[in-house]
């Protein structure tokens, strides 16, 4: 058995699956899901033809209602096993973690630095803890120093070890993990309640999950089905009699278990439920199964550059003065605009100044911060009467204009070749005059590209927004390879085009961690913001990524698509199944009364008991074999619609009428040699 399978079927979910079908049976709780209500009645109108035979005048029929009545008990405990075995894989992950969380001590640090060790439960949001090699981290936080190699296969699953350290889009943290190597300082981010272990325990119980639109619409579906093949089994029993043909009752209920899509309604729920739990492997918590399956409907999405396509840890590498300005006026200007910005920019702005000896002016310390606002697009100091500014090249241009100062005629020429570069360029001015351009220098995250092809092989458009100027986008956007772009895009933008792509009918997802892009994470259909980004962003979306890693919506799409697939294979599969059944049943019931029927007994079973056990026997097996397939998902290769539709149907359309025609075959076969043994 592969690790796939080991870890679908661990001994520990297994016994608790074993004994949640029959809690299950409750006629309150099975009313919920209308084919296995069905089902159970059934199985409870064969209990009585056993117990008072004599009623239905079925004395004859006793032991093949015996066999019909263990074997739709089989059947419905099959059904109900799928989804607690789904339940289960998370309650039992979830109740190791609570286990863990119980036993939890942090190592909470006060503000004078002493070490105070408490339980894990007493920490709040805010508190800052030390965590050790060996150690498990306490509560869901972000590193604010160090560095160190985690273990989160008690999260995640995965035996591999991650790297976390602060100051990077890596640094968050989860509770309940445990630190391999090195030592970190964590602020807890989350209080009691709200953590990833609390989320997961929600998600994961059945009882608290809302079903999707689309699985309440297949549950429609799936009972309207159920309600005309229950009035044809119910008519057909006076219409019998009327041509002279006298059916059994427990014939007639099992005509109509075959019939039901008793498949798909025994693994819906286990499919959904089992959607969640892989998002929630792969560090992710979303705020209720819809969210999970509106991303595999997605026809859009809009990512931002920095953190996203790009590293977004853009380093300074030159500076270039224009008209007349030395460059070591530019880069004393640069300095002091730098000197309180705290970002991976600012810094590196000063550490390239330093390599050419220029350093900070204790007088700046002095001056009036002005801090970057998204809607200006600058920062900067205002030193002595002197205004520093430092921004997006078309904000400074228009900012100098203002105060009757010119653009450098060389400044556009420089701002090209930055640009071309795949560079971004950032102006400095000082009072109305631009000193000149720094070149800060980006990384394309490696595969990238693949992953975005991936995504238009699934017919799904990609959109980068960015506050670049133009000519960064264009070459930016030409290297990775998205469908289109949108430059210098502020926040109500980005809420634009959202919008825009909603209103052609399409689904939108997109990623932010910022209050910007709050508005537009709140309008996406798909939002994941970063576990490292501001509260808002958190509380507009209705996923949040704990790794912070931007790209990670690739995968929640393959996930979504996955779990639509999954849902319709089998679907596809369960109908297909009652036409094989139809062979099988349909003649053994009139065949020997109106020989004329035998004309549809293709498949020339032994004897009409034999047919209709053999069916009934497969009908219940098919359910357990499918487990596997409603738990892991069906493979996803990325294709367009109609390819996926054909797959589909050639596999699981075809392959659900030519399976149960060999499979009731070789029932009916194993049932002859058995009776022949008796």
């Amino acid at each position: 058995m592969n690790q796939r399978l080991k870890h679908l079927f661990h001994s520990k979910m297994v016994v608790r699956a074993l004994v949640e079908p029959f809690l299950k049976l409750n006629p309150k709780v099975m009313i919920k899901n209308p084919v296995l209500f069905v089902l159970e009645t059934a199985t409870f109108v064969i209990g009585l033809l056993i117990v008072f035979p004599h009623y239905f005048h079925s004395e004859n029929q006793m032991s093949f209602n015996i066999t019909v009545f263990f074997i739709l008990l089989f059947t419905i405990l099959f059904a109900n096993f799928a989804e607690a075995l789904a339940e289960g894989r998370g309650k039992a992950h979830a109740d190791s973690l609570i286990k863990t969380r119980k036993e939890l001590k942090a190592k909470r640090l006060s503000q004078d630095g002493l070490i105070q060790v408490v339980a894990g439960t007493e920490l709040r949001k805010g508190d800052l803890v030390l965590v050790e090699m060996g150690d498990y981290i306490p509560g869901d936080g972000k590193i604010v120093e160090g560095i160190a190699a985690i273990d989160e296969s008690s999260v995640n699953g995965e035996s591999a070890v991650v790297i976390r350290e602060a100051n990077s889009e890596y640094s968050a943290v989860i509770g309940g993990t445990i630190v391999v190597s090195d030592w970190i300082k964590v602020e807890i981010t989350v209080d009691p309640g709200h953590s990833f272990l609390d989320r997961m325990v929600q998600m994961v119980v059945g009882a608290r999950r809302q079903k999707s639109p689309n699985e309440i619409a297949l549950t429609t579906l799936l009972t309207v089905l159920t309600l005309i093949f229950l009035i044809v089994v119910v008519t057909l029993y006076p219409l019998a009699a009327f041509v002279g043909v006298h059916l059994e009752v427990s014939t007639l209920i099992v005509l109509l278990v075959c019939l039901i899509p008793t498949t798909i309604g025994g693994l819906l729920s286990a499919i959904g439920i089992s959607g969640i739990d892989r998002v929630t492997r792969i560090n992710i918590l979303a705020k209720s199964g819809k969210a999970v399956e509106a991303a595999g409907d997605i026809n859009t999405v809009i990512l931002d550059k920095t953190g996203t396509i790009t590293f977004g840890n853009r380093m300074a590498c030159a500076f270039y003065p224009v008209a007349g300005a030395s460059q070591e006026q530019l880069m004393e200007a640069a300095v002091l605009t730098s000197l309180f910005d705290d970002t991976q920019e600012g810094r590196s702005i000063v550490d390239l100044a330093k390599r050419h000896h220029i350093t900070g002016d204790l007088r700046a310390y002095q001056g009036e911060v002005i801090s970057f606002a998204a809607e200006e697009r600058m920062s900067g100091l205002n030193l002595n009467g002197s205004f520093f500014r430092k921004g997006a090249v078309s904000a400074i241009c228009s900012y100098v204009t203002v105060r009757g100062g010119h653009i450098p005629e060389e400044l556009e020429e420089i701002n090209a070749f930055i640009a071309r570069e795949g560079g971004t360029p950032l102006a400095v001015s000082k009072d109305n005059y631009i000193l000149g351009l720094i070149y800060l220098k980006d990384t394309i995250k490696p595969g990238i590209r693949e992953r975005l092809q991936f995504l238009q092989q699934m017919g799904i458009r990609t959109i980068m927004c960015t506050g670049d100027n133009p000519l960064t986008a264009a070459t930016i956007a030409k290297e990775v390879g998205v469908d289109t772009y949108y430059a210098e895009s502020k926040p109500e933008d980005k809420l634009r085009i959202v919008r825009e792509e909603q209103s052609e009918g399409k689904l939108v997802a997109m990623t932010g961690d910022g209050v910007n892009d709050a508005p537009a994470l709140a309008q996406a259909d798909v939002g994941i913001a970063m576990s490292s980004g501001t509260s808002v962003a958190k509380e507009a979306a209705n996923m949040v990524d704990l790794d912070s890693d931007p790209t990670k919506i690739l995968d929640v799409i393959s996930i979504g698509k996955q779990l639509l697939i999954t849902r319709g294979a089998v679907t596809t599969f369960s109908i297909a199944n009652d036409f094989s059944k139809y062979f099988a049943i349909i003649p053994a019931m009139f065949a020997g009364d109106l020989p004329e029927l035998q004309v549809f007994n293709i498949m020339h079973l032994q004897s009409p008991t034999s047919a209709v056990l053999s069916a009934l026997i497969f009908n219940a097996i098919i359910i357990p074999v499918l487990i596997p397939v409603a738990l892991k998902g069906v493979s996803y290769k990325p294709m367009s619609a109609n390819q996926l539709l054909s797959r589909n149907l050639v596999i699981y359309g075809a392959g659900g009428i030519i399976l149960p025609f060999l499979g009731i075959k070789i029932i009916d076969f194993l049932l002859h040699i058995f009776f022949e043994q008796l």
